[in-house]
C-alpha cells in the first residue's frame, strides 16, 4: 500500500534581503532548508522569530537554561506519552526531548475502562535542574503530585507522588531548602519539601500574599524571591510579585497587560472590531549566557487550541515585565532572535508526517488516553499501521485512537486506509477529536461496507454535560451523512482544517488524486471538556460489544498550506503602497508640512506618487521607508516626519522592524519607542508612532495592507 500521495501545490513567497552582519544573523531566507519551507518555524532566515513559536497547540509551557542548553515541558493531559519535552540552543528552534512518561495508567479511567479522565490527567508541569539532576513536578487530578527525577532530559525517569497540589512551582534554593507555592487565591501556600523530595516537611508553612493567579513559576533571582502567575481565563493578564524573603512581605505587579499578539476570540475571520482577543498568559521566565531575559508564554488560539509565544523581558523597578523599552508589558510579533551565543539555521519543532516504515511510530503521535498495546502493531504487517478494533459506543469513548496536534493556520491531514480486514461492526477512520467531535471512515455491516461522516452534539465542560450547538452554525446532528456502498477497500481519507474560519472539511479519494467532500463543513471549537484543541486521529472499534477486525493505515501526511508565504515575505528593494486595514487609507508624504499622512482611500490615492515608498534592506528583518524626493520616513517623538538624510545612512530614527502578522497584515515598529505606526480610522490625517500592538481584529490602525507597484 505504498503509493506517493499527490501534494497540495503550496504558493511560497521567499523572503529577501541582505545578510548584514549582526549578533543572530542567519543566512538569507532563499536559503532555507527545504524542511523549513514546508512546516511551521518560528525563525525568519533573517536574524529574527515570529511568533507563535510553534504553529500548533502547546499548553503550560515551562522553561530552564542548564549552561547553554534550553529545556521546555507542557501539559499532556489525558495523552499518552505523558508530558512534552524539549529541547533548544537557541530558544528559537526545538526539537523533542522525549516525555517524562510512556503510559499515564494510574486506574481504569485512563484507559477510557468505566469512564474517562478527559480535560484532566497530568498537566502544569514544574521543570527543575538541581545539582546534576532534572525534575519534573506536575498535577494529576484525583490522583496526587506526581514527581519525577532523571539524571538526561531522555529519561529514564523516576517517580513518586505525593499529595495533589494545584498549579504549583518548586524553588531549590541556595541554603537547601525546597519550596513549592500552589493554589489558585491569596493567600498562596509556600510549603517545604523534604531532601528527598518523598513528603512535605511537617509544620513549616509559608505564604503569599496578593492577587495574583495560578500556574505558578516561583525563582530566585539576584537574591529576590519571584513568583509568576496567571489570571485565570482567556482575555487575562499575567501577574509577578517579588520579595526579599520567603516570608514577605510580597509587591505584586502587572506583568503582561491586554496583549493578544493579534489573536481573536472568535475565529480571526469572523472577528469583529471590538474582539479583545486572547491574550499572553501563563509561562515560565528564563535568562540567557549574555544576561538577556525572555518568557515562553501561552495564549488561546481558538479552536486550535493554546500555542506559546516566545517575548523578550525587561526588568523595570526590579521587576521582570514583558515587553521592551517604551512598551512594556506588550510583546512584539517579531523580533530579534535572543543572544544564545548559538548560530542555527531555522528547522521545524514539529514534522507530522509517518509513513510507518521501520517500526516504529513518529514520536509525535500520542494515543487518545492509555492504548491496549497488543491491538495494535507495526510489524503484523510491516511498513502499515494496524488498529485491531476493541468494543466502544462511539468514537469519543474508543480506546487506541492515535492522535496528533494539527498545526496552524491551515493543514490537510491525509491517510491511506485499507479496510478489507473489518470485521462486522468496525467502524475505521480518520477523525477529529474534540467535544464536539467528528470522523470519517468506514462502516462495516452483515451487508457489506459504508463510507460515511459523523459530527457528534457532545460538548461542554468537564464532567459536565453537553453544550447546546454554536448558533453561528447548523446543529450538528448525531446521523452519519452517508456515502458511497461497498466503496473500494483502498481508501485515501482526508480532512482539511482551517483556524481562520475554524471549518474542517472531511472528503475521500480512491485514487489519491481526487477528492470528494463528505458531509458539511465541521465546526471546530475550543471548549473545556477535553481542554485542547482538535486532534486528528486514526482510529478502529467496534460497536457490536465485542473486538473485531482491523484495518490497516499508510503513508500518513500532513501539509502546512501556509507555513511560509506572504506572512513571511518583506518586499525589500521594491516600491509598495500601504493601505491601513481598518479603512483602507493610504500612507502619503506631505512635502508641505513634511510629515507622514493618511489619505482617505480613493483611485487617486492609489496612484498618487507620494504615495509609493521604496523599502530599503537594512538587515535582520528592518527596514527605511524612503518616500518622495528621496526623503525617508523617520520617527521625532511621537510624530513621523519626513528627513533629507543628505545622502548618509538611515540611523535608528529611520529604522523599522518589519513585523508581518498572519492574514497579510503588516506592523512597522519603530525603534525609538519600540512602537508602532498608525493611524485614526476614518480621520485622515498625521501618523504617529503611538500603537502598542496588534487589535485583535486588525481594525486599529496599526496593520497595513501592501502592495507593490510595477
Amino acid at each position: 500500500m505504498k503509493h506517493s500521495l499527490s501534494a497540495v501545490v503550496l504558493s511560497v513567497i521567499l523572503l529577501t534581503g541582505s545578510n548584514q552582519a549582526g549578533r543572530a544573523a542567519a543566512p538569507d531566507a532563499p536559503g532555507l532548508p527545504p524542511a523549513a519551507m514546508r512546516h511551521w518555524s518560528a525563525d525568519n532566515g533573517n536574524g529574527t522569530y515570529s511568533n507563535p513559536l510553534f504553529f500548533e497547540e502547546f499548553e503550560d509551557p515551562d522553561v530552564i537554561r542548564v549552561g547553554d542548553d534550553y529545556y521546555l515541558a507542557g501539559t499532556t493531559m489525558h495523552m499518552n506519552p505523558a508530558v512534552q519535552l524539549m529541547h533548544s540552543k537557541d530558544l528559537v528552534n526545538w526539537e523533542l526531548a522525549g516525555y517524562c512518561l510512556e503510559r499515564l495508567d494510574l486506574g481504569p479511567a485512563f484507559r477510557l475502562e468505566g469512564g474517562n479522565i478527559y480535560g484532566r490527567g497530568i498537566w502544569a508541569p514544574c521543570l527543575r535542574h538541581h545539582n546534576g539532576m532534572f525534575y519534573i513536578f506536575s498535577n494529576v487530578n484525583g490522583v496526587g503530585l506526581q514527581v519525577f527525577r532523571s539524571r538526561t532530559i531522555q529519561g529514564p525517569w523516576e517517580r513518586n507522588q505525593l499529595p495533589g497540589r494545584h498549579d504549583l512551582s518548586v524553588l531549590f534554593d541556595d541554603d537547601g531548602k525546597v519550596y513549592i507555592i500552589s493554589g489558585g487565591g491569596s493567600p498562596y501556600p509556600i510549603e517545604e519539601l523534604a531532601p528527598d523530595l518523598k513528603s512535605f516537611v511537617p509544620g513549616v508553612r509559608h505564604q503569599l500574599v496578593g492577587r495574583m493567579g495560578e500556574g505558578h513559576h516561583l525563582y530566585k533571582i539576584n537574591g529576590k524571591y519571584v513568583d509568576v502567575s496567571a489570571i485565570p481565563g482567556g482575555p487575562v493578564d499575567q501577574m509577578v510579585a517579588i520579595a526579599d524573603s520567603i516570608d514577605g512581605p510580597w509587591k505584586v505587579e502587572r506583568m503582561v497587560q491586554g496583549e493578544s499578539l493579534g489573536v481573536t476570540a472568535a475565529a480571526p475571520l469572523k472577528a469583529q472590531p471590538n474582539d479583545r482577543g486572547l491574550w499572553l498568559h501563563q509561562g515560565g521566565i528564563v535568562d540567557t549566557p549574555s544576561g538577556e531575559w525572555w518568557s515562553i508564554i501561552m495564549s488561546d488560539h481558538g479552536s486550535a487550541g493554546r500555542m506559546v509565544s516566545l517575548v523578550p523581558i525587561t526588568w523595570d523597578n526590579g521587576f521582570p515585565l514583558i515587553g521592551l523599552p517604551g512598551n512594556l508589558r506588550k510583546a512584539p510579533n517579531t523580533w530579534i532572535k535572543p543572544n544564545t551565543g548559538h548560530l542555527q539555521e531555522p528547522k521545524p519543532a514539529f514534522i507530522h508526517d509517518d509513513p510507518f516504515d521501520g517500526g516504529q511510530l513518529n514520536p509525535h503521535w500520542q494515543w487518545n488516553h492509555v492504548p491496549d498495546d497488543t491491538r495494535w502493531s507495526l510489524t503484523e504487517k510491516p511498513g502499515v499501521l494496524r488498529l485491531h478494533s476493541l468494543a466502544a459506543k462511539d468514537f469519543y469513548s474508543a480506546r487506541n485512537s492515535l492522535c496528533q496536534r494539527p498545526p496552524g493556520p491551515e493543514s490537510i491531514m491525509t491517510v491511506e486506509i485499507d479496510t478489507s480486514g473489518l470485521a462486522a461492526g468496525d467502524i475505521a477512520g480518520l477523525a477529529l477529536l474534540s467535544s464536539p467531535y467528528a470522523w470519517i471512515g468506514v462502516a462495516k455491516t452483515a451487508e457489506g461496507t459504508c463510507l460515511q461522516m459523523f459530527a457528534s452534539s457532545s460538548g461542554g465542560r468537564r464532567g459536565g454535560p453537553g453544550a447546546p450547538p454554536t448558533p453561528a452554525a447548523p446543529a450538528p446532528t448525531n446521523s452519519p451523512t452517508l456515502g458511497p456502498r461497498n466503496p473500494p477497500a483502498h481508501l485515501w481519507l482526508r480532512v482539511a482544517c482551517n483556524f481562520d474560519t475554524d471549518e474542517a472539511v472531511f472528503s475521500h479519494s480512491a485514487d489519491g488524486q481526487k477528492f470528494t467532500p463528505l458531509g458539511k463543513p465541521f465546526l471546530m471549537i475550543f471548549q473545556l471538556r477535553t481542554f485542547q484543541g482538535v486532534r486528528p486521529a486514526l482510529f478502529n472499534f467496534n460497536t457490536s460489544d465485542h473486538p473485531g477486525g482491523y484495518a490497516d493505515f499508510d503513508n500518513y501526511t500532513v501539509e502546512e498550506v501556509r507555513a511560509r508565504g506572504l506572512e513571511r515575505e518583506i518586499p525589500m528593494g521594491k516600491t509598495i503602497t500601504l493601505a491601513s486595514g481598518a479603512d483602507g487609507s493610504f500612507l502619503a508624504a506631505d512635502t508641505q508640512s513634511m510629515t507622514l499622512v493618511h489619505l482617505a482611500a480613493s483611485a487617486a490615492a492609489r496612484t498618487a506618487e507620494n504615495t509609493r515608498f521604496q523599502v530599503r534592506d537594512l538587515g535582520q528583518g528592518r527596514v527605511a521607508l524612503q518616500a518622495t524626493r528621496g526623503r525617508f520616513v523617520s520617527i521625532d517623538g511621537e510624530a513621523a516626519v519626513l528627513k533629507d538624510l543628505a545622502g548618509k545612512k538611515p540611523g535608528e530614527s529611520e529604522t523599522f522592524q518589519w513585523v508581518n502578522l498572519m492574514r497579510g497584515d503588516t506592523m512597522l515598529m519603530a525603534l525609538t519607542n519600540h512602537r508602532y505606526l498608525a493611524t485614526k480610522p476614518n480621520e485622515p490625517g498625521p501618523v504617529t508612532v503611538t500603537a502598542t500592538g496588534p487589535s485583535p481584529a486588525r481594525q486599529g490602525g496599526e496593520c497595513f495592507k501592501w502592495k507593490t507597484i510595477d
